[in-house]
């Protein structure tokens, strides 16, 4: 799937569906390959991939036919086009809270190599681009798509102003600093969680922009399809690391159990 396919895809609220990749294996191209995946979710905020392998899983896996989408830091624009110059094709800025923000991510998404000044007055309405170079920049930038995080009360309370900057192709929810902010940590059944989901992705399809949740956390999948049927198109469905985890620790658990060999009676402890 190319950035341009994936964009329609969201604006006409088709649904597409990927999951996080933790995993720096070149064998893992081949096995996500079969899971019938539109893109991957490369996350360089909590996870130490440093840029040259970050290049190298990039185009590895749009090699392979699923868009790497990439997760920066920070909302540093930036930061924004260094990955998309490793390879990525979408780009998730995480934690947003203002127009300006997103106004800056999409100067560094849909219009590089623009910067300086010149990209300012053009983001901010003060200028108009050269026809010949806004023809190129759009060709130049047809690929790329722009996703931001919606992770705190502030980022909700201005989401209707920021969906109101062009070129912004999708809201994601980061779950676990959503609760957090919200003064609830990891309570995913909350009512207070639950009804700002529900607001975001509301937001979000009623301005044609596609919507959706890293669902990471236990007993997701049931709410991850309540979301769709709500209009949540952008499916995140879990990571790697985190079905080895549960699939791994069901099984040990069971074994010990089965063999009666209480974890207690070791000297280890687990923490999932």
């Amino acid at each position: 799937m190319t950035g341009k396919e994936l964009k329609h895809r969201l604006r006409s609220g088709k649904r597409v569906y990927g999951t996080m990749i933790v995993s720096t294996s070149p064998k893992w191209l081949d096995v996500i390959n079969q899971l019938n995946l539109d893109f991957v979710f490369i996350d360089t905020e909590h996870i130490a991939i440093d840029r040259e392998l970050l290049s190298w899983m990039c185009h590895g896996y749009n090699g392979k036919g699923l868009l790497p989408i990439v997760r920066i830091p920070s909302p540093d624009p930036y930061k924004a086009c260094m990955v998309l110059d490793a390879g990525a094709k979408g780009l998730v800025a995480p934690y947003i809270e203002s127009v300006d923000e997103v106004k800056k991510l999409r100067g560094a998404v849909k219009y590089r190599p623009l910067k300086g000044q010149k990209l300012s007055d053009f983001i901010n309405g003060k200028s108009s681009l050269e026809p010949g170079l806004a023809e190129y920049l759009e060709k130049h930038n047809d690929n790329n798509v722009l996703i931001i995080n919606i992770e705190s009360r502030t980022g909700i309370e201005n989401l209707d102003e920021m969906l109101k900057v062009p070129d912004l192709d999708a809201v994601l929810v980061g779950p676990h600093d959503l609760s957090c902010n919200l003064g609830i940590p990891e309570q995913y059944d909350h009512p207070e969680f639950l009804d700002a989901v529900e607001k975001i992705i509301r937001k979000a399809r009623n301005a044609n922009i596609g919507a959706g949740v890293h669902a990471f956390f236990e007993g997701c999948l049931e709410k991850e399809i309540t979301w769709a049927e709500m209009g949540a198109n952008f499916i995140m469905h879990s990571g790697d690391i985190q079905r080895f985890t549960q699939a791994m620790n069901d099984d040990i658990t069971r074994l010990r159990s089965t063999l009666h060999d209480d974890l207690k009676d070791t000297d280890r402890t687990v923490n999932i």
